[in-house]
């Protein structure tokens, strides 16, 4: 059978790329070999982590807040199936959605491994071993990314004992102690989930700071607040050995800067320390498809690789490793292939931690501005400042708004604090357009609303104060 277009890999990048091809008017296939549509962010990522923290945020609440705002209800009492039948249930409305959107928008799913077997032509083999040969004018790289271990160290994952965020997410009791190597996005998301069902949480990282290149103030004031639950701490510390034990694992860190070695004894160890793009087994190089010193597949401004016809985005391109990338990319792509002018923003990508509280953050931080050179002003407002923040007992946190001193363009709009993760959007409409911080300041916003701390840095940014504070 010959398509239009053939993509494998039906996460988010992969799947939006099929339907806006077929929304576009060409014959669209979608490989994936899963049994279920959605790929790592449907599956066992981004949507079961959300569910899991949602779920024990609404257990940790329940003793924690709920009796200052006079709320009695008792100790909360852990069912642990009942909140992983909660989140099995949240994935598979969403992969079933997706199975949904692919017969609404006629795109034709093959079910098996994809294999790149040159310009215009893939290999589909099925779980029996069973292959056919499918011809696509247009050939979409969409499989995502996989988990990585420890640089140096040999790591065997049974998603028992050393988990990735796949076991991490389907632990049948909450262990006593969990160590988490890497305080990135990953490790500190399922590290909360853990530690507010009550697990003692230490996390061990590389760097002197969690987050990596998210801003410095956040960061810091971040890590206090997860201090303040509960959770450890050991940054600039190299892992140098995980070893499975009778009773769990040791991990076994040095000081970056050098000193003694420790170990510590965990029940459960979570390697949280990045992903990798998945580009094995795809045929690729014998296909004539370029791959960078770290994996990644090349590609020019307009996602086409070394290959005519052959297409790549996502995870296994360049660029944050997020679903909302992976989206907006497809989307392009597909409005590429069938002609038009597809285009991302790469300056005004969302990124997001869903703990409690969040963190969300768009454009530049000011260690970026610095480092380029940039002459730029900041304006902030805390929430402890915002009404509305007060009467939800969520003063944590703040709203920071980072402008251009001659120009008042908004360059970079960084946020702690409870629900900010829903907030940001409107610092991206505001980037998108190439709005001002007086802009901002000037847009009348509800009262009382968490918004409120947008507007008021927007006013400490354009005039130099905020009114309430």
């Amino acid at each position: 059978m010959a398509y239009d277009v053939v993509v494998i890999g039906s996460g988010p990048g992969g799947y939006v790329c099929a339907i806006k091809c077929a929304q576009l008017g060409l014959k669209t296939a979608i490989v994936e070999k899963r049994p279920t549509l959605g790929g790592t962010c449907l599956n066992i990522g981004c949507i079961p982590s959300k569910a899991l923290l949602h779920a024990s945020e609404m257990f940790h609440e329940t003793e924690a807040t709920l009796p200052k705002l006079g709320v009695k209800v008792g100790k909360p009492k852990l069912d642990l199936p009942a909140m992983m039948a909660h989140k099995d249930a949240t994935v598979k409305s969403n992969v079933d959605g997706v199975a949904f959107l692919m017969k609404k928008n006629k795109v034709d799913v093959l079910r098996g491994t994809g294999t790149v077997l040159g310009e215009g032509k893939v290999s589909v083999a099925d779980e029996d071993g069973k292959t056919s040969e499918i011809e696509a004018k247009n050939i979409v790289i969409a499989t995502g990314s996989d988990v990585a271990g420890i640089p140096g160290v040999e790591l065997e994952f049974d998603e028992k004992t050393i988990v990735s965020s796949t076991g991490a997410l389907d632990l049948d009791k909450v262990p006593g102690h969990l160590v988490v190597v890497g305080a990135g996005v990953i490790g500190l998301e399922l590290g909360s989930v853990w530690r507010r069902l009550g697990a003692e949480v230490t996390v061990v990282e590389f760097l002197d700071t969690v987050l990596g290149g998210m801003d410095g103030e956040v960061s810091k004031q971040f890590q206090r607040l997860l201090e303040r639950q509960g959770m450890k701490f050991r940054l600039g510390a190299k892992v140098t050995g995980v070893k499975k034990t009778a009773k769990g694992a040791d991990v076994t860190f040095e000081p970056v800067k050098g000193g003694d070695a420790e170990t510590v004894s965990a029940d459960i160890v979570l390697v949280a320390t990045g992903r990798k793009p998945y580009t094995d087994g795809l045929g690729l190089e014998k296909a004539g498809v370029v791959l960078d010193e770290r994996g990644r597949v090349e590609i020019n401004d307009h996602w086409q690789t070394s290959v005519t016809g052959i297409y790549a985005l996502g995870d296994v391109v360049k660029g944050p490793m997020l679903a909302h990338k992976a989206e907006d990319e497809g989307m392009a792509v597909a409005e590429i292939i069938a002609g038009q002018h597809g285009h991302v923003n790469f300056g005004v990508i969302p990124g997001v931690v869903y703990t409690e509280p969040e963190v969300a953050s768009v454009g530049k931080t000011e260690e970026e501005l610095k480092k380029e050179g940039v002459d730029y002003v900041s304006g902030k407002f805390p929430f402890s400042a915002n009404g509305r923040a007060r009467a939800m007992l969520a003063p944590d946190g703040f709203v920071k708004i980072l402008a251009d001193k001659k120009t008042d363009r908004v360059l970079g709009v960084h946020m702690l604090g409870k629900g900010v993760g829903e907030m940001i959007h409107e610092a991206a409409v505001l980037m998108e357009f190439g709005g001002s911080s007086e802009d901002l300041a000037r847009t009348c916003h509800a009262h009382p609303t968490m918004s409120e701390a947008v507007r008021e840095a927007a006013l400490a940014t354009a005039f130099g104060k905020p009114i309430h504070m």
